[in-house]
């Protein structure tokens, strides 16, 4: 058999989905570690689609999206940044969020030129440049805090970056970045003429007296960012598939062509029906947030009673927990963060992903956990973690 590509042999499959294989695997494990809800998206969404289902559309839609779901975006992410979006020229609807990322990396960049990649970071981004025939350079993000240094960032700008990928809030830290670290990314974007690609899908799972500012809101940046987002998170419909790019409309021309070619377009009847989602008045953001951070308090209750240290998420649903005292113990000589990940699976019942998938560098000791669970999986969640306070 001839040979296969080189590119397919530079990175492993998700670790992530590895992780929830080996989970239900295992009968009565609890998943936290992809992240998807469990429960439905909103009641009039659910209702659309069953009207959906018999009236159609149920052939191809417009390849970059629907009108409606186009006009539907651009009604809901012009406040955001501070003017009209235009659904005709500035939008691309996407088979998820996923799809918009691959296509804005390569509608900007060329083989062999340079993306900057924060680590950790959500292990698509890698993959990406990889496909795409970019170079993926990483700066790290400083834990606990999980801050950058501004100078470190500057010489990989200096370098010759093409782009910034930028998650905010951040899969798999939980980190909010602040007004002033977004200047800092932008200013340099401005200065040494890169784009800035930006994953918001945590939009609004923020917590406390942090907030989402996009990218594209701050002066001079509305031109070389493109906003990669989706609705699986933020209305509960992951399996849905539904992502978009919304950018430059020079940009987006480009990302139209890649996305025909990659997909040709997202299911008609999904649009038609998350029109309704995108439709949702304040109040169903609000319900979100208090939901999601309910459900931190609890999970994060059971971090503590385990005896192990964490981030408290300032954002996202996702927690890293520092699990270096643990493999400090002899029954655990010599494991991975992966090997750990997987006896607990088996030993403990919960499954989280070993944060080595995220870093660049050799990092062993971070494991993720998801709390987009219901509020008794969590308890019940809770309650197993306390049993590795025996350990280290």
């Amino acid at each position: 058999m001839p040979s296969l590509s080189s590119r397919v042999g530079a990175f492993t499959d998700s670790v992530i989905r590895r992780m929830t294989r080996i989970n239900d695997s295992v009968p009565g494990s609890i998943n936290l570690s992809q992240g998807f809800p469990d429960w439905r998206p909103p009641p009039a969404v659910m209702d659309r689609l069953a009207q959906v289902a018999h009236e159609g559309p149920h052939q191809y839609s417009t390849t970059w999206g629907a009108q409606n779901i186009r006009e539907a975006i651009a009604d809901k992410y012009g406040p955001g940044v501070g003017r009209r979006v235009d659904p005709d020229s500035q939008i691309c609807v996407t088979c998820g969020g996923t799809e918009a990322m691959m296509a804005a990396v390569m509608t900007v960049c060329d083989p062999g030129d340079r993306v900057i990649v924060f680590s950790p970071f959500y292990e698509n981004y890698g993959a990406d440049a990889l496909l795409s025939g970019a170079r993926a350079v990483f700066v790290p993000l400083r834990p606990p805090s999980f801050t950058f240094d501004p100078g470190e960032l500057e010489r990989a700008f200096a370098a010759g970056a093409r782009a910034i990928i930028v998650c905010n809030p951040s899969n798999p830290t939980g980190r909010v970045l602040g007004r002033d670290e977004l200047a800092t990314i932008a200013d340099l974007a401005r200065r040494y003429d890169a784009f800035v690609i930006t994953d918001e899908v945590y939009e609004h799972i923020v917590f406390d007296d942090n907030e989402h500012v996009t990218m594209a809101s701050l002066p001079g940046m509305a031109g070389r960012t493109i906003c990669c987002n989706s609705l699986s998170k933020t209305y509960s419909m992951t399996g849905w598939r539904l992502g978009f790019l919304i950018g430059p409309a020079e940009v987006i021309e480009g990302a139209r062509k890649v996305h025909d070619f990659l997909t040709v377009g997202a299911a008609a009847p999904l649009q038609e029906a998350a029109v309704v989602g995108l439709r949702q008045g304040p109040e169903y953001y609000a319900w979100l947030r208090d939901e999601y951070t309910r459900k931190r308090g609890i999970l994060c209750a059971g971090l503590d009673a385990a005896a192990l240290d964490y981030n408290r998420p300032q954002g996202t649903y996702f927690v890293m927990v520092d699990i270096a005292r643990l493999l400090q113990d002899p029954r655990f000589a010599g494991m991975t963060d992966l090997d750990f990940c997987t006896w607990m699976i088996h030993e403990i019942g919960v499954a989280a992903v070993p944060g080595s998938s995220f870093f660049h560098d050799p990092v062993n000791n971070w494991v993720r956990l998801h709390f987009a669970r219901a509020d008794e999986v969590l308890a019940e969640a809770g309650r197993r973690l306390a049993g590795l306070a025996e350990y280290g």
